[in-house]
């Protein structure tokens, strides 16, 4: 006997239609895919139709959809798909993230929201503890969320001035085939901290708070000698920081500061892999309180759906 399909209306009111159905109305043939419902947005509203387990697996998606479309957040395929794997998983799910924190910057329209349950708890971790460190492979939003929170307390008037630090060269800190004086053979290591600004604040108060040092972005080894007071610091790439690199940093910590280490364990480019600093810290630091260590996984990855398959296609032949 064939199950009765069954019809459930969503309100759209209020929402970007264009945002909610995606170019060439790619969300929603990729949630009629993924539910096996079928789909139709008409007015205000977006009938999902099918048999009624279909329907509760659509609906519970479409709703967290509707609801990013509303603020005017980017939705795309991929996260259609990420939110459908949380909703059908036993975990928080989307609505876990849709009650996480969201960061809304002066100067630019978009709403930073955490996109899976860890990236919302990785934020609640960096607005309660001293010390984050972030550890997780590509695609997670290791750096992106830190820079925001970093931006965001700036805004707020929480700290004085944002400092982004890098390892100046994943292997060897041989900069000198590189053309022009330090800072230009330096910037190609640091450029993503840039990226991640460009995103976030107008390029004219960027350009601004990097004459005046508000915000200053510099190699690890300039860190060196200094007290980092009234500061919110990120180290990027911190699994390519040696073990004396990473004491000297950690220990410039300074009042009203605090500092969020984001590193990946599977691209360690140091000559002896013992020798990262971020190793260290993992060993060492757990239960001191004031710091937190969060953990990513390939559920957090946030780029093209391919990188999430690549990651856990190499973490099975490392393991293998």
């Amino acid at each position: 006997m064939t199950e009765q399909a069954v019809t459930h209306r969503v309100s759209t009111e209020g929402a970007d239609l264009l945002t909610l159905a995606g170019v060439n109305d790619a969300n929603l043939v990729e949630l009629a895919r993924l539910s096996g419902a079928r789909l139709a947005l008409r007015g205000d509203q977006l009938s999902v139709t099918g048999s009624a387990v279909s329907v509760d697996r659509a609906v519970a998606v479409a709703q967290r959809m509707v609801e990013l479309a509303r603020q005017r957040e980017p939705v795309t395929p991929d996260d259609v798909l990420r939110m459908h794997d949380d909703a059908g998983a036993d975990g928080p799910g989307a609505a876990t993230v849709a009650e996480g924190q969201r960061i809304a910057l002066p100067g630019i329209r978009t709403v930073i929201t955490p996109k899976t349950p860890g990236q919302a708890e990785y934020l609640a971790q960096i607005a309660d503890h001293d010390i984050v460190v972030g550890i997780g492979p590509a695609g997670t939003g290791k750096t992106y969320l830190a820079v925001a929170a970093a931006v965001d307390a700036l805004a707020r008037k929480r700290v004085r001035r944002i400092i982004l630090a890098r390892p100046a060269v994943e292997a060897g800190e041989n900069l000198g085939f590189l053309p022009g004086d330090m800072q230009a053979k330096v910037d190609p290591y640091l450029r993503p901290l840039y990226d991640a600004l460009d995103t976030m604040m107008p390029a004219e108060r960027i350009q601004r708070a990097l004459e005046t040092r508000t915000i200053e972005i510099a190699p690890l080894a300039f860190m060196r000698g200094r007290t980092l007071a009234d500061a919110f610091v990120i180290l990027d790439e911190a699994q390519n920081a040696t073990i004396l690199q990473m004491k000297m940093f950690l220990t410039r910590l300074g009042v009203n500061s605090k500092i969020v280490i984001t590193g990946d364990k599977t691209q360690i480019d140091l000559p002896r892999r013992e020798e990262s600093g971020l190793m260290q810290v993992e060993r060492i630091l757990p239960g001191i309180d004031g710091i937190a260590f969060h953990y990513f996984d390939e559920t957090d990855v946030v780029r093209h759906r391919l990188v999430r398959d690549i990651i856990r296609a190499y973490a099975y032949d490392a393991g293998s």
